[in-house]
């Protein structure tokens, strides 16, 4: 949600009670909310000599005993509700709630960065409290109908202070110095969204996932609250802290924002489980994929493709750099890649031209990929790619996260540390050749063995030192492997007008059965390209027995 530009001012009687004029709360009700919220005591009374006490100042480490607390006690589901009369309203509605940028907080700061809140309601119906820090103090920032523009919706009266928000969004001169662009924006469970210069919003990061893809419905973890240190004038980076909670964990979060033309954002989690849990996400990552450069079938209209990310993309311990291209499978399909210590994985989208969208309004060649770097040691697991299928691009089908091999102890912190970097393109991670273009073609019959089938895979290489070898291409090797089946034609073509090669292998597999191929190029021992990954199922035969467990119980890479 992309706040509205008109900066309407506020009509007579919109101002709730304690708030001046111009959208800002009176001290009486700032002192209020904060004894309500256990702070005020850290405050000496007015006119008070200050004390030898050392001054207050929050920091993660409050946060992260918050969560300790919090994690210690039965999860409470009612701890948070909104009035009916917003959740009820519709999506279109809701839209005519927009901030008002000419209260957006921070103005007279003189920093590059402005806090803009999102208004509860719709399916934003599980409020944050939102906390600025100034100076090491914790302020609560109280709701209010004069810090939004309400359109053809009525303004509901007595609304409290202590409503809360949805989420918000900061904006700064990301693209140009003198406008004001979002950033990053809070919204919807533990959901945030970052961009870079020159991106469109497009695939999100999640904070935690639970149950993804798996047998159980999923669980949604949520913020329960949100500070953010105020920046100074001559900040280039922003901090958060999160206060995150659901049924089964507590925890903590610290995010520091650095905007820029590569925009980057570390993160610090402290899990508290409340009890054992079988499929935790750490890192997760959700986005969009209903059409690519493979599928002619699932084309909804006269654009080529459509989709948010077009690859998964990885780094093992050891190393080896894969891509898998996302499809829009005919059922749920899970990937599991198994690794010690991952040194990277994203959603990427590294298709850039717009020639190959067509698409005028949601600009998909203009969306980030995520990329995200662990810190530390994070032991045994696995990186977990989740497709479903969809007909629809308004709705996210596919996800990625780290899946730790040992469940979290229950009632003692677990920590992870990353980067996720919003990035336009991915030939400075690695130097090697990377995959340009890759294709299923149909499945084969003819002149093969009955209760088997046949699918062809072509795959353009290019980058790295590939144009070095195509003046001697039969020093060039393509090194292909299948965990199922076997592969019946391997041919590798030079291709100068990619400055690359083009790999093609036919591939048979038993009726019913699910395969995976992994492919690459080699000179000579020296590895040229990244691993190229797909995972296909043959059709089965009328005649055949009942097909075998479904892609999601597949073995892991």
């Amino acid at each position: 949600m992309r706040p509205d530009p008109d900066m309407r001012p506020a009509g007579p009687g919109e101002a709730a009670a304690g708030v001046k004029a111009g959208g800002l709360p009176s001290r009486r009700l700032m002192l209020g909310l904060l004894g309500s919220a256990g702070i005020l005591a850290t405050l000496p009374a007015r006119g008070q000599a200050p004390t030898s006490a050392p001054e207050p100042s929050f920091g993660y480490a409050d946060v992260v005993e918050r969560a300790r607390q919090l994690g210690r006690n039965a999860f409470d589901a009612d701890a948070a509700k909104i009035p009916a009369e917003l959740s009820q309203l519709t999506y279109d509605s809701y839209r005519e709630i927009r901030f008002r940028r000419d209260r957006a907080f921070w103005r007279e700061g003189g920093s590059d960065f402005r806090l803009l809140p999102f208004h509860v309601g719709f399916l934003h119906n599980k409020p944050v409290q939102l906390h600025t820090v100034a100076n090491g103090v914790a302020m609560p920032i109280p709701f209010t109908t004069a810090l939004f523009e309400y359109g053809k919706v009525p303004v509901l009266k007595g609304l409290s202070p202590s409503l809360g928000f949805a989420g918000f969004a900061v904006t700064t001169n990301l693209n140009d110095p003198r406008v004001q662009d979002e950033v990053i924006s809070f919204l919807g469970a533990s959901y945030f969204r970052l961009i870079g210069r020159g991106h469109r919003y497009g695939l999100s990061a999640r904070s935690l996932a639970i149950d993804i893809g798996g047998a159980y419905p999923e669980e949604f973890p949520f913020m329960r609250a949100l500070w953010l240190e105020e920046p100074a004038r001559e900040a280039t980076e922003l901090t958060i802290y999160a206060l995150l909670d659901s049924p089964s964990v507590a925890g903590a979060y610290r995010y520091v924002v650095r905007p820029g033309l590569t925009t980057h954002v570390d993160v610090t989690a402290t899990i508290f489980p409340r009890k054992i849990i079988e499929r935790i996400g750490i890192a997760p990552l959700t986005s969009m994929f209903q059409a690519g450069e493979g599928d002619l079938a699932q084309r909804s209209d006269f654009r080529p493709e459509i989709h948010d990310s077009d690859g998964l993309m990885m780094q093992a311990g050891s190393g080896e750099w894969i891509w898998r291209p996302l499809r829009n499978p005919q059922s749920l399909r899970i990937s599991r890649f198994g690794d010690e210590n991952p040194r990277g994985f994203g959603l990427m989208q590294r298709d850039r031209d717009f020639g190959n969208y067509q698409d005028l309004e949601a600009h998909y060649h203009a969306r980030p990929g995520y990329w995200v770097e662990p810190q530390g040691d994070w032991g045994k697991g696995r990186v977990d790619l989740i497709e479903i299928p969809t007909d629809n691009e308004a709705f996210d089908n596919v996800g990625a996260c780290w899946t730790p091999e040992a469940a979290l102890p229950v009632g003692e912190a677990s920590e992870f540390r990353y980067r996720i970097s919003a990035l336009s393109t991915t030939g400075h991670l690695h130097p090697y050749a990377q995959t340009q273009h890759s294709f299923a073609g149909s499945d084969l019959g003819d002149g093969h063995a009955q209760g088997h089938g046949t699918k062809r895979f072509i795959v353009d290489f290019a980058g790295g030192d590939l144009a070095y070898h195509l003046g001697a291409p039969d020093r060039v090797e393509l090194a292909v492997s299948v965990t199922a089946g076997s592969v019946m034609t391997r041919i590798l073509q030079p291709n100068p007008a990619a400055g690359g090669f083009r790999a093609i292998v036919d591939a048979s597999l038993p009726d019913g059965q699910t395969g995976e191929m992994r492919m690459y190029l080699r000179a000579r021992g020296r590895t040229l390209s990244e691993t190229w990954i797909s995972t296909w199922t043959a059709p089965a035969s009328a005649a055949a027995a009942p097909a075998p467990a479904p892609a999601a119980s597949q073995p892991s890479d």
